[in-house]
Parts: C-alpha cells; structure tokens; sequence
C-alpha cells in the first residue's frame, strides 16, 4: 500500500503523514527531504546552483523509483510535484490512495505567515499580499491536485478529523 499526500504548503502534508505511517506501520517519506538526502544538498541549493528545470527532472526520477519499488509507504510530495512532467499521472497509476489536503487560500495564509522565512518560494512576499499569492498558485495547480482520488476539504478540521477522513477512505476504498 502506497499512500500519497499532496497538496500545497502548509497543508500538512508531512505532519499527517507522519501519524498516517505511524498508526499504519508503514514507513513515512517526505519527498523533499529524501531528495535532499540522496543528493546531500538542500532543495534550495540544488534550485540556485542547477536551476528549477534540473531540480524537477531529478525530483521527477526520485519519485519514479520510489512508486516502482515494492515498497509500502505513506509519501508526501512537494507543494509542486503533482504539476510537472508527467508525475500526477505516475502517482495515480502507482497508488489508489491518493489524497489531496485542500486548504482555502486564506487560511493557507493564516498557516503560512509565521514561517514564511523558511519557506523560500513566500519569504519575500508581504503578509497583505500573500492570500493573492497563494490564490493565483492554487488556481494554476487545481488541475492536477483535484485529480487526487479522495479530496480532504481541511479548513475546519483538526488533525484527528482529517486523519479520520483518510482512514475512513482508505478503508472504504480497501473493502
């Protein structure tokens, strides 16, 4: 069982994901932080001294080996995975479980500004313009992340109720 988390920063993706695998016994992976791992870089070097372009061809490779091993996981995928080359189709075709933490623009905002410094694509936006920002990207990323097989409406919900909303999806989807 292969389980994918996507959606835009902030969504949570890493932090449910790290309770999904744990009460599922599966190991967790945070694909950015894999990728950081096996290149012994941060993602945000790799983008300055190779360029976005380079970064997703690798980011595209690492989670094309990860999906074709026979590995069980919980993944969750960078804010941009789904969006380039073929990767939605590649996670859809590996996985019946993938899920899509969706967050309005606004409260993605609310969630955003206190760590904005280390989040290098918002570190240098004003608060007052960052739910615009935040909107306009949604908007360009909505065609791949709603092509997700479930979709966690997320803006009122705790932890525990969006991890329910997985759960109760997975076995739904298992029986």
């Amino acid at each position: 069982m292969k389980i994918i988390l996507l959606g835009y920063m902030g969504s949570g993706k890493s932090t449910l994901g790290k309770i999904l695998a744990e009460r599922r016994n599966l190991p967790f992976i945070d694909l950015d932080s894999y990728i950081e791992s096996k290149e012994n870089k941060e993602i945000k070097e790799i983008f300055k001294e190779k360029g976005e372009i380079y970064f997703r061809k690798l980011e595209h490779d690492y989670l094309k080996n990860l999906l074709q091993s026979e590995t069980d996981f919980v993944l969750a995928l960078g804010g941009g995975t789904p969006c380039f080359g073929n990767n939605m189709n590649l996670i859809l075709e590996h996985s019946p479980y993938v899920f899509y933490l969706r967050y309005s623009p606004k409260k993605l905002a609310e969630r955003l500004k206190c760590e904005k410094r280390n989040r290098p694509l918002i570190a240098d936006i004003d608060d007052e313009n960052l739910e615009d920002f935040i909107r306009k990207h949604i908007f360009e990323r909505n065609m791949f992340y709603n092509q997700a097989h479930f979709i966690i409406a997320s803006d009122n919900f705790s932890i525990d109720e969006s991890l329910a909303q997985i759960e109760m999806n997975i076995i739904g989807k298992s029986q």
